[in-house]
């Protein structure tokens, strides 16, 4: 019975080895595309635009999947040009409210296609990020940020000595890959999951001297 069972199955077996020589020199990565974008409707928010990957995303996953980095000149080329799209606060003002910069932090809602338009998108930072000493969950993808400010001897955030970090801050939480080009970290302001608002009261919860992060 097994024996005639195997027999039985080797035409099939056939078939579908024909059927993959069959398809000898396919666009691989067209057919993974479209098979991807085929297994997706869109609903509500949630679009179909985030299955386009824009050049840098293409650049830094074939160098993903071949198992290296990437070379020095492209690395740089993705950093100067998302450098280029930080915008600094309108006001002149980088922070806001650590308590709601801490609520946001804590968040990992938005974007999906039970919100709407109006949602106010979380940072999901616990997600990746230690934020205060209290917290027994979180991940380790990226470095903690406990002590993220007084480490870096802000006792000031408004003063100029602390101004590089600020800055620096400011534009690590835009556009990460502006310092490192193939960051794994949201690109929360340049890609608008955060307002500027938002950003304020996160930058808040990093640098204010009185948050539980500098406790």
């Amino acid at each position: 019975m097994k024996k005639r069972f195997a027999f039985a199955l080797l035409p099939l077996v056939a078939i579908a080895l024909s059927a993959c020589s069959g398809i000898g020199g396919t666009d691989y990565d067209k057919l993974h595309a479209d098979v991807v974008k085929d297994s997706f409707q869109p609903n509500g928010i949630a679009t179909l635009d985030y299955l386009v990957q824009d050049e840098s995303n293409r650049l830094c996953s074939a160098a993903d999947v071949a198992g290296k980095p990437l070379d020095e000149k492209t690395a740089k080329a993705i950093e100067e040009a998302a450098l280029k799209t930080i915008k600094m606060p309108s006001d002149g003002q980088f922070l806001g409210d650590w308590k709601k910069g801490e609520a946001l932090a804590q968040s990992g809602r938005g974007l999906t296609w039970t919100d709407t338009a109006t949602t106010v998108n979380g940072g999901n930072c616990y997600n990746c990020h230690q934020i205060t000493k209290e917290e027994i969950s979180f991940g380790n993808l990226g470095p903690s940020l406990y002590n993220y400010g007084k480490l870096r001897g802000v006792t000031d955030p408004n003063s100029a000595a602390a101004k590089p970090i600020v800055e620096y801050t400011w534009g690590k939480l835009w556009n990460s890959r502006a310092y490192n080009a193939c960051s794994q970290m949201p690109r929360v302001g340049h890609k608008g999951i955060l307002s500027e608002q938002n950003l304020k009261d996160v930058m808040a919860l990093l640098l204010d001297p009185k948050s539980p992060v500098n406790q």
